[in-house]
């Protein structure tokens, strides 16, 4: 699913109708962004290239900590608990959309006690198979995945990650059954590719490329809306048969839920600063970001929320849960 908006980077003249205090108190003391997962994954990445820009920025630096675990509710919760007062946020990915659906028992409500500030990024993943694979295209494997159920392997990190999530809704929408093969991380699933131990594996699309143009992988689709400039001969899931497989990893900034509606409206505006930025659109081009979004509060509350009904009934559907 992407997201539908009226002008990319539209960052609205929210400051003028803020009142003063508002703007004038805040921010009065450093700012915490916590990220969910462990130091040095993309989403990482990001969040510490924007909190540095927002330190840029404020007049209080925007410091970033890992508070991981539990697939991403032990920091959720965390942020969620805070005092709403603008200076404890949340960067998260979609997993955010996940989780309330994984973990039935969580101390706090994703939905509820988190309130959407903006999306920043949003990334396509590509579908891959061994450069061995006797399929030249998409439509040739899914006709042997159906012909052949559960014949097939393909990687997956679990815990409603990216990866996971991507290929259970591949598998959905191709209606075909296939072997999950867990892994720790994408580098030991992409060594199995390579080799033909596993049939299949989505990549983000700027390492997956490297494999193919390296002869370690073949691409069949990228699951963004629009073909990559890096290797405009892949086409996308909707050419090639499956539209509603479209998937795009994105990133977003979050508050408590109580925080003051001008600190969330200021903090929007911020961000989308930070992404108009020619620096910041060239680093974040390289680490595979195909769109950068800042949109309103309102607009990321509605797409979170549109994710979190989405990926409820996939899980579901697969019956996956954490725990």
């Amino acid at each position: 699913m992407t997201i539908h908006r009226r002008a990319l980077l539209g960052a609205p003249a929210l400051l003028a109708g803020l009142p003063a205090r508002a703007q004038d108190s805040w921010p009065s003391r450093p700012i915490r962004m916590v990220l969910p997962y462990a130091a040095g994954g993309a989403t990482d990445v990001i969040g510490r290239l924007v909190a540095d820009r927002l330190s840029q920025r404020l007049p209080q630096r925007v410091v970033m900590e890992n508070r991981t675990g539990a697939g991403g509710a032990i920091g959720s919760s965390f942020v969620a608990k805070a005092p709403a007062d603008g200076h404890t946020l949340l960067f998260h990915n979609i997993g955010h959309a996940v989780t309330k659906a994984l973990y039935p028992q969580l101390d706090y409500d994703p939905a509820a006690d988190l309130k959407p500030v903006t999306i920043v990024a949003e990334s396509p993943m590509v579908l891959l198979v061994p450069p061995s694979s006797p399929h030249r295209t998409l439509a040739d494997f899914v006709a042997f995945a159906r012909a052949n159920p559960e014949k097939l392997s393909y990687g997956s990190t679990g815990g409603g990650g990216a990866l996971q999530l991507v290929s259970l809704l591949f598998l959905r929408e191709a209606g075909i059954r296939m072997t999950e093969v867990p892994y720790r991380g994408g580098a030991p699933a992409a060594l199995d590719l390579a080799s033909g131990t596993l049939d299949m594996l989505y990549d983000a699309g700027l390492t997956a490329f490297g494999l193919a143009q390296g002869g370690r992988a073949r691409a069949l689709a990228i699951s963004g809306p629009n073909r990559s400039p890096v290797m405009p001969e892949v086409p996308t899931m909707a050419e090639s048969g499956f539209p509603d497989a479209t998937f795009m990893v994105w990133q977003a900034v979050l508050a408590p839920a109580a925080t003051p509606a001008p600190i969330i409206g200021r903090l929007q505006q911020e961000v989308a600063a930070v992404l108009a930025e020619p620096a910041t659109r060239t680093r974040l081009a390289e680490l595979g970001a195909e769109r950068l979004v800042g949109n309103s509060p309102a607009e990321a509350q509605d797409f979170v929320a549109a994710e979190m009904a989405r990926w409820a009934v996939i899980l579901r559907e697969a019956g996956v849960r954490a725990g």
